[in-house]
């Protein structure tokens, strides 16, 4: 069984058990998370596509904690003019683990 939820302005396909990093979410670690925008359902044979979303189909997913991912460097730089700007960038993100999915 799988779903495909919405989150973070992104899409993401889970089962039971899956660990996840998310974009930044404002629960604490340890609580639980519930995910209502799910898209699409698979239970074995059974395919349900929402429009746009799945009625009474939810993902429930528990905080493992928050972090920052890697460093990006954004460099601009224009030739001759002497402009450079050196700026980096460490993204936040959530990490849960999908605990349920109810359809």
């Amino acid at each position: 069984m799988y779903a495909v939820i919405e989150t973070g302005g992104k899409q993401y396909r889970v089962q039971e058990g899956d660990v996840l990093f998310l974009e930044k979410l404002p629960s604490g670690e340890g609580e639980t998370v519930v995910f209502d925008k799910v898209l699409a359902v698979s239970e074995g044979e059974e395919f349900t596509v929402g429009t746009p979303t799945v009625e009474g189909a939810s993902v429930t997913a528990k905080v493992l904690g928050h972090g920052k991912s890697k460093k990006i460097i954004v460099f601009k730089y224009k030739p001759k003019k002497g402009y450079r700007r050196k700026q980096g960038h460490r993204q936040p993100y959530t990490k849960v683990q999908i605990e349920k999915i109810n359809a």
